[in-house]
C-alpha cells in the first residue's frame, strides 16, 4: 500500500493541514478497522484516509481521526486526490467520485486545483438565547458581545454541507485570536448539540481578496484545534449565503494563522435548479511518499 503525508490547502509544506493518506491499490479491500485506526493513530494527524480504487472514475475513502472513524473530512479529501494524482491515478482536467459514508462527492481536478462537492446545506438550529450564547462564548474563552453585519444581528447557527459545526461569528481579528477554549467543556458541548466541533470566524478587517478569517475547534474527535477545515469551510459558505452576506461566486477563506500553518481554502457556490450547490477546495503539497505493510 502506499502512504503520504499531504498538506492540504497551500502550495507550499508545512502549511495548510497534514492529512496522511493510504492507497490500497489494485483489488485489496481496506485493512480492518481497528488497523486503520491504529494506523491514524500512530499518524497522529487530524485525519488520515483510506482510499479504494472502486471504479473507473470511482473511489471509495474512509476517514479516521486518532480517535473514531468520521464520515467525511474536507481536507484529506483535497489531500487525497493530490496524492492520487501524484500517483498518476487520476488525471487533471478530469471528474471523478468519491464515495464517503457522508454519501457520493463529485471531485474535479483543474491545473492542479482540486474542488469537492458538499452535500446539500441543511439548516439546524440557530443558537439565539442569552443563556445558550453566554455559555458558548464562555466555553470558548471570550465574553459573548453581539455581532452585527450592515445593521443585522448574526447568530451562532449549526449548519451541516456533509457534517455538523457551529459556525460562531466573533466581532473582530482581535477576538478571534483571543480565544481559548476549555476543551473538556466544548467537548460535552459539541455532544449536547451533536454537532463535530466551534468554527469561529469574522468578517472584520478582510480584504477584497479574503472574505473571512477563521479558526476550527473540534476536541470531541481529539483535534483542538485544525488548521483547514473543508467541511466546516462549506457549512461557512451557506450560512454566509442564507445571511445575506455573500452572493455566488468564490469566496476565500484564511484559516490556520494562529497555529503558524496558514491555510488558503476556496468555496464556489451557486443556486441554479432552485438548489444551493457548494463546492469546497484548494491545493495541497507532498511532503511524504513512501510505502505501509498493514
Amino acid at each position: 500500500m502506499k502512504l503520504f503525508i499531504a498538506d492540504a490547502f497551500t502550495q507550499n509544506v508545512f502549511g495548510g493541514n497534514p492529512a496522511g493518506v493510504v492507497i490500497t491499490g489494485g483489488d485489496t479491500v481496506f485493512p480492518p478497522e481497528d488497523i486503520m485506526l491504529k494506523t491514524a493513530a500512530e499518524l497522529r494527524y487530524s485525519e488520515t484516509a483510506f482510499i479504494r480504487q472502486t471504479g473507473e472514475r470511482e473511489f471509495t475513502i474512509r476517514y479516521f481521526t486518532p480517535a473514531s472513524e468520521v464520515d467525511l473530512c474536507g481536507h484529506a479529501t483535497i489531500a487525497s486526490f493530490q496524492c492520487l494524482l501524484d500517483a498518476g491515478i487520476v488525471k487533471d482536467g478530469k471528474e471523478y467520485t468519491a464515495v464517503t459514508p457522508a454519501g457520493d462527492l463529485k471531485i474535479s481536478i483543474s491545473s492542479g486545483f482540486i474542488m469537492m462537492e458538499m452535500a446539500p446545506g441543511d439548516f439546524r438550529s440557530r443558537i439565539d438565547s442569552d443563556e445558550a450564547l453566554c455559555e458558548l462564548y464562555g466555553i470558548m474563552g471570550i465574553p459573548y458581545e453581539a455581532v452585527n453585519n450592515e445593521g443585522r444581528q448574526l447568530y451562532p447557527e449549526i449548519i451541516s454541507t456533509g457534517l455538523p459545526d457551529i459556525i460562531m461569528p466573533v466581532s473582530s481579528r482581535r477576538q478571534l485570536a483571543e480565544l481559548t477554549p476549555d476543551f473538556d467543556a466544548l467537548s460535552a458541548l459539541s455532544e449536547k448539540y451533536g454537532v463535530t466541533g466551534v468554527h469561529a470566524f469574522t468578517l472584520d478587517n478582510a480584504k477584497p481578496e479574503i472574505t473571512a478569517h477563521c479558526r476550527n475547534f473540534a476536541p470531541l474527535y481529539d483535534i483542538d484545534e485544525e488548521a483547514a477545515t473543508g467541511t466546516a469551510s462549506g457549512a461557512l459558505t451557506y450560512y454566509l449565503y442564507t445571511n445575506g452576506i455573500t452572493g455566488k461566486g468564490r469566496l476565500t477563506f484564511l484559516q490556520g494563522e494562529a497555529m503558524g500553518r496558514p491555510s488558503q481554502i476556496l468555496t464556489d457556490i451557486d443556486n441554479t435548479d432552485n438548489s444551493v450547490n457548494i463546492r469546497v477546495g484548494g491545493s495541497a503539497a507532498i511532503l511524504v511518499r513512501g510505502e505501509i505493510s498493514l
